[in-house]
């Protein structure tokens, strides 16, 4: 029962949440300086072409009418289609006036269906990379508060967030693909693109995790619990892992579902340098193109998705601590 209620509470909180990022979204494209009915016409076009299509396309009815029609084609699973990229699945718009393609726009969903995978692919590798090394730094530092484990995680640490994401990528891709050749770095023909592109996000998500859990850890130990647990003979290990480490878990699976959430700002960047053809990617190209109804169907598909994520974190922590309430 606690579990329905839960769920139907925060998926109503999550709606809320998600049409209030799209009136935020929709309402600031519409007052930015610039005209994507250009980009679409072609710069060639005449001026009388263009008030035509844009009547035509109702992006000059009041913006409140606007976001009507386009809510009403949201609850029906409808996010539109681009206003610069044909069915044919070119990139851009606006280059030949007299394409035969034109006309067949490609539609929002698919297109993010055809990107999300490979960002997911992208971010799910990273969060293995930065876990497992927070997990080998953090855990003999929070067993060994003060001593040399404790610094070096430190030191990481302190390393780790100095590095600009931008900047690291660059580093990697020039040193690890094109001086060593160890690993691909630009575009994707395979699982191993998605490495070296996985291994910078990790660097970012790492920092924050490694002290979060040294700390968590170190808490844990000093916990009356643990000194029960070895009056009664339990071993290190069993104590560590399955008592000490569970319950320094619920505070770094908050942690992670923040880092995961705010994952999608690196993404941005790193399929930028990486021309990693994800989420990121098109979302960049989609704000270079002004390519409304790209941006805000991204824009409500990555509000679900980090709705989502909050409640499964949160859900999770209720099952590792019955005493939380959310």
């Amino acid at each position: 029962m606690f579990i329905i209620s839960f769920l139907v509470r925060r998926l109503a909180q999550g709606a809320l949440i998600i049409f209030l990022v799209t009136l935020l979204i929709f309402t600031l494209l519409r007052v930015v300086p610039g005209d994507p009915v250009r980009l679409m016409a072609g710069g060639m076009a005449p001026e009388a072409l263009i008030e035509q299509i844009a009547k035509e396309m109702g992006l000059r009815d009041p913006v409140l009418v606007q976001f009507g029609r386009y809510m009403s084609g949201v609850v029906r699973g409808d996010l539109g289609q681009s206003f610069v990229r044909p069915a044919s699945g070119a990139s851009t718009g606006g280059s030949s006036f007299g394409d035969a393609t034109r006309g067949e726009r490609a539609d929002v969903l698919t297109l993010i269906g055809e990107t999300l995978p490979m960002t997911l692919q992208l971010a799910f590798l990273a969060i293995v990379f930065a876990m497992l090394f927070s997990f080998l730094v953090g855990i003999p530092a929070g067993l060994s508060p003060g001593r040399w484990p404790d610094r070096v995680a430190f030191y990481v640490s302190s390393i780790f967030i100095s590095l600009p994401g931008f900047w690291l990528g660059i580093v990697l891709a020039l040193l690890l693909s094109v001086k060593l050749g160890w690993l691909p770095a630009i575009g994707y023909k395979g699982f191993a693109y998605t490495i070296l592109p996985a291994i910078v996000l990790a660097v970012e998500l790492s920092p924050v995790l490694i002290r979060t859990l040294t700390g968590s850890i170190s808490s844990a130990m000093m916990m009356p619990f643990i000194a029960v647990g070895r009056v009664r003979g339990l071993s290190q290990r069993r104590i560590i892992f399955a008592h000490a480490l569970r319950n320094a878990s619920v505070p770094l699976l908050n942690l992670l579902g923040i880092q995961i959430s705010g994952l999608l700002g690196g993404v941005l960047i790193i399929e930028f340098i990486f021309d990693y053809p994800g989420l990121g990617l098109l979302t960049i190209n989609a704000v270079l193109q002004r390519d409304f109804p790209l941006i805000q169907g991204i824009a409500i598909v990555t509000s679900a998705i980090f709705v989502l994520i909050n409640i499964a974190v949160d859900l999770i922590a209720t099952l590792i601590d019955p005493r939380l309430e959310y």
